[in-house]
């Protein structure tokens, strides 16, 4: 009984330290997404150079995008012209860092970590897309835009498109309206399941693990950061939720090297990743991918723990928190309860926002007639970015007047002329998903 009771108090602990900064990067997160269009994006990424790839790492670590947001949205990219160096660039340096991660890593683990993430993401990210370029050479054949595409169009605001060049001609909303709907219903929505996963990871390890596990039955600091990277790899993590189980994983001895090595491994690689990579852009592409992340988290680890002074990172901010320690500046008690409330009202929203989407959608295709009503089943789909990328290309077809994702059911609902099944089959593949076949209406 008392580790439960504890279970919750650490849980609420580490909550109130994080919601402040969490609610402050995602007003970051709606910031960028109106202030860097999509196609600003696009337009540096094509070219096999030392430059695209640079640029795209650079675009990438501000992006609040984990590494399910991140497949579908590096691969339209690639789809739209961009070079698989400038596409695996974006890949690596993109789920392992963004303003909301930053922001936290700050709150958790202190300045010399918030400022070596972003660096490492940009250096192995422009590695890997290096090397990408350097061992695949197969040429890539650049799908056309499609004709009467909406996102064919030379200036997207002559067809009323929005950010997400969606398939219906709309009233664009208002630059505000799409910054918080982005930032505390969207974003929030992609990032709630594995943010709660994360720190109820954190608080189960806190009160498992005694405080000094790591140093008792790990000592060697490189044999814990190969286990670690061992469970990091497969394991999917976002890099908002990697940083408070790295915070408890330092108070339970593990080295700062090894806990540099989580927060890589763990956002940037994981087996559903891996699985897209090798499928659409290629097995030397995917290993160039794994390369850079692997090699560049045990670099920089062992360079965390041999070269730079170690009370750089040493285990402060969370352990003065869950120790009572005196001396350490806090945000007032109101402000992190506050955050934390207005937080959890924020994810409930968003849940309950995703449910009454799905019964919107329902009532939509049982009144409406149109010449062809399709529904298909689309695996692996799992954030509002793996909807887009599917909604914006599905819906690119000439003859698609609708394309419409469910990602509660994993349905795409389409209505158009002459729907070909084997077309749409071949477009979600092509895409990195797996096509689940017809269903009933």
């Amino acid at each position: 009984m008392e580790y439960i009771k504890q279970f919750f108090i650490d849980f609420i602990q580490i909550l109130n330290e994080m919601s402040p900064y969490l609610l402050l990067g995602f007003f970051f997160a709606g910031l960028l997404k109106v202030a860097i269009p999509q196609k600003f994006i696009d337009k540096y990424m094509g070219k096999k150079d030392g430059r695209s790839v640079l640029n795209a790492s650079l675009l990438g670590i501000p992006m609040p995008l984990c590494s399910c947001g991140v497949i579908p949205t590096g691969i339209s990219f690639y789809k739209s012209g961009a070079s698989k160096g400038s596409s695996v660039s974006f890949l690596i340096s993109t789920p392992q860092t963004g303003v909301d991660s930053i922001l936290v890593t700050y709150s958790l683990l202190g300045l010399p970590f918030a400022i070596i993430r972003p660096v490492i993401a940009l250096i192995t990210g422009f590695f890997g897309g290096l090397l990408a370029n350097r061992f695949d050479t197969d040429e890539k054949t650049i799908t056309e835009p499609i004709e009467n595409s909406c996102c064919s169009t030379e200036k997207e605001s002559d067809c009323g498109c929005d950010d997400n060049c969606a398939t219906e001609t709309k009233e664009k909303k208002p630059a505000l309206y799409t910054m918080f709907k982005y930032a505390f219903v969207d974003f929030l929505q992609d990032i709630s399941k594995w943010l709660v996963i994360g720190l109820l990871l954190a608080a189960l390890i806190s009160v498992a693990l005694p405080d000094d596990f790591f140093a008792s039955y790990i000592g060697n600091d490189l044999i814990g950061m190969l286990v670690i990277l061992v469970a990091s790899v497969p394991l999917y993590i976002c890099a908002t939720s990697s940083v408070p189980v790295a915070a408890v994983l330092l108070m339970k001895g593990v080295s700062p090297g090894a806990a540099l090595v989580f927060l890589m491994a763990g956002p940037a690689t994981n087996a559903a990743t891996i699985t897209v990579l090798n499928k659409v852009l290629g097995k030397k592409t995917m290993w160039s991918y794994l390369i850079s992340i692997i090699s560049g988290a045990l670099l920089f680890g062992l360079l965390i723990d041999n070269v730079f002074p170690r009370e750089w990172f040493e285990m402060s901010t969370l352990h003065n928190h869950m120790h009572a320690h005196e001396g350490h500046w806090m945000l007032p008690q109101w402000v992190q309860w506050g955050s934390s409330i207005l937080l959890t009202l924020l994810i409930l929203n968003g849940y309950l926002q995703k449910y009454l989407s799905g019964k919107r959608e329902v009532n939509a295709s049982t009144s409406e007639s149109i010449i062809d009503d399709k529904l298909v089943l689309v695996n692996g789909m799992s954030c509002n970015h793996c909807k887009n990328s599917v909604e914006k290309h599905i819906g690119a077809l000439s003859n698609i007047t609708k394309a419409e994702v469910n990602l509660e059911q994993k349905n795409l609902h389409l209505q158009g002329k002459s729907i070909d099944i084997e077309i749409i089959k071949k477009e979600i593949e092509s895409l990195g998903f797996e096509f689940g076949g017809e269903k009933a209406n």
